[in-house]
């Protein structure tokens, strides 16, 4: 099992998604790809929601992952 996951941090910790990298993705190279199709969906919607881009990386083989959101460090 893949133990490689990805925080996508937001403004809102409502919108905050953590994902599972795929085996073949290598830690640079996975943070381009996300960054490219996030991109792709705000190019193509500029009222796009969460649930879109959450698809499309689905889609491209990032699994969303439950968490739960702890208190800040800050």
């Amino acid at each position: 099992m893949n133990d490689r996951l990805m925080i996508l941090p937001a403004r809102e910790s409502t919108a905050i998604r953590l994902v599972r990298v795929p085996d073949d993705f290598e830690k640079h190279e996975a943070f381009r790809y996300v960054t490219g199709l996030i991109a792709s969906v705000e190019e193509k919607n500029a009222g796009y929601e969460l649930e879109e881009i959450a698809a499309v990386l689905e889609d491209n083989g990032f699994e969303p992952v439950e968490f739960v959101l702890g208190p800040s460090l800050d």
